[in-house]
Order: structure tokens, then C-alpha cells, then sequence
């Protein structure tokens, strides 16, 4: 099946690139590694009229490691992610979710910046990001904005950005001392799919190594966006990291998410396997605190 025919634009800068979006009238697309958008658009579920090619602009790519934060590019791809130690090192529920992205070769060409602005509910990186309290810094007419990614997804494929707007990349402030992370999926197979349930946890433990000082839940396909379970991090907040606390905790993560029914999984499902993969990640995530600097 041939692709349906299209204007290609290639912008030089985030200003022109950010003009060329501006000038369309509703039927321009982004498009960066074309891992999803090709796909839809030679299904004909998408029929652009023109598509903003924005892989030779040098302001989305990059890792810059600052003082207290790490700026991800948008252009960045899983890959990238994937095989970087010092990611695994300290925000290792992120690599292991972009090592989960389908295959090696989409891996290589899919950037982290398309999987957030496709805002599918189950998109890999969205619930690890969340954990670690990412920031989206937005391109505007006006120059650039930053916002909680949690913002950012307004429902199932769709973002908060306008149609001037890009996003250049993400902002991860550096967790703190003696923190572990995890992210777990659950599919019904193990490659080339996309998760029926995902879970990213955060745990930051105290001096003594026994009580949960912080932590962070985020689920993956159980919402119309990914979801941040406050009352599961309330719960355990403060508490011994204990098995009880910890199993009172996946027991509400379970009761905060919003599964539906479809065919991949019943939401009743959904919501079982929401609580095994939050228990699961906490311990992971736990036993990883207690070996961190």
C-alpha cells in the first residue's frame, strides 16, 4: 500500500520550523523518526497534506548532563537512551522502558520526543518520566516554555500543543540520594508490542535504609493519559518499606486506574495486573535504593 502523496518541508531552524507549523491549515504533521506517523499515514489513518521533517535541527538532539538536571532532546531516540550507563545509573526506569520501545531498528529510529507528542495512552516513556517529575520544554512563538509532562497529555493521541508550538525536550532533575527506580509491562507478547499495562516507580529511601522517604507510581494504558496513582504514593509515603505497605499501595494504585475493555484486555483485567506490576516495581525499585549512593 503506497503512501499518500505529500509536501515535504525541511526547516533549518526552530523558528522556521515553528513558521512552516503556524502556515498550515490543519493538515501538517511533525514528523521526526516516522516510526508512527509513516505507519498511519500508509494505513490512511492520518492524510497530511504536508509534513514539517525536523531531524536536522540541533536544538532537539542531545543529552546535556547540567549541575542538577538532565536535558533529554527531543530528537533523542530510544536507542540512545537504552545503551547510556549513566541513564541506567540514575534513571534506570526510563532505559529499561525505551529497551522495551518494538524492536532494535525502531528503537534506533524512533525519538523520545514522538512517542510523548503521539500521547498514546500506553507509550513507553511517559510513565518512568513521570516518575522522576520530567518537565516538557515547549517551543513558542513567544520563545520557550516549561511545564510538569503530566500537563502535557490532554487524552488519548492528543497533547496541549498548539500549532506553532514544538517540543524541544524534557528536563529531569536529579533524584535524590539513596533512590531506585523500575519500570514493568505486561503484554501479550514479550517483543514487537505495545504494553496492555505499564508501571514506573520511584522510591527514595532514608539514611537508615528502612522507611520510604519519597515515592513516585505512574500507570501506562489504564487511562486516557498517563496516569500518576497520588493516593498509592500517599500510602507509602513515610511508611516502612515492608511487604504490607507495600501490597496496601499496588491495592490502591489498582482502585486509581481507569482501564477500559477492549481487545487486547478487559479492564478488570487491566486492574488486576495494575497492582501485581505496582508491587513488583516497588521492590525492584526499593532494592535498587538500598544499593545507591
Amino acid at each position: 500500500m503506497l503512501l499518500p502523496k505529500f509536501e515535504l518541508l525541511q526547516p533549518r531552524s526552530l523558528e522556521e520550523a515553528t513558521t512552516m507549523l503556524a502556515e498550515s491549515n490543519g493538515e501538517t504533521r511533525v514528523i521526526a523518526g516516522g516510526t508512527d506517523i509513516l505507519v498511519q499515514m500508509k494505513w490512511r489513518k492520518l492524510r497530511p497534506s504536508r509534513l514539517v521533517d525536523i531531524k536536522a535541527l540541533e536544538e532537539l538532539r542531545g543529552l546535556r548532563w547540567g549541575q542538577d538536571h538532565l536535558r533529554i532532546g527531543a530528537l533523542i531516540t530510544h536507542r540512545e537512551i537504552e545503551t547510556n550507563q549513566r541513564i541506567w545509573d540514575r534513571f534506570s526506569a526510563l532505559a529499561e522502558a525505551c529497551r522495551l520501545v518494538g524492536s532494535f531498528q525502531i528503537r534506533s529510529m524512533g525519538t523520545i520526543g514522538g512517542n510523548l507528542c503521539n500521547a498514546a495512552p500506553s507509550a513507553e516513556s511517559a510513565p518512568p518520566l513521570l516518575v522522576f517529575d520530567a518537565q516538557a520544554v515547549i517551543v513558542t512563538a513567544d520563545g520557550k516554555i516549561s511545564l510538569p509532562l503530566e500537563d502535557f497529555f490532554v487524552g488519548p493521541g492528543k497533547t496541549l500543543l498548539q500549532p506553532r508550538q514544538l517540543l524541544q525536550g524534557i528536563t529531569l532533575p536529579y533524584p535524590p540520594a539513596r533512590t531506585g527506580s523500575a519500570y514493568l509491562r505486561h503484554s501479550p507478547r514479550n517483543a514487537m508490542d505495545i504494553a496492555t499495562v505499564g508501571v514506573a516507580a520511584r522510591v527514595t529511601l532514608d539514611e537508615g535504609g528502612a522507611t520510604c522517604r519519597d515515592v513516585r507510581i505512574a500507570l501506562g494504558a489504564v487511562a486516557p493519559t498517563p496516569k500518576v496513582a497520588r493516593s498509592a504514593e500517599e500510602a507509602l509515603r513515610g511508611k516502612p518499606l515492608q511487604q504490607e505497605f507495600i501490597r496496601a499501595a499496588a491495592r490502591l494504585a489498582a482502585q486509581e486506574a481507569e482501564p477500559i475493555t477492549d481487545i487486547r484486555a478487559s479492564a478488570g483485567y487491566r486492574r488486576e495486573i495494575v497492582e501485581i506490576l505496582t508491587e513488583r516495581a516497588l521492590i525492584l525499585a526499593g532494592q535498587r535504593a538500598d544499593i545507591a549512593p
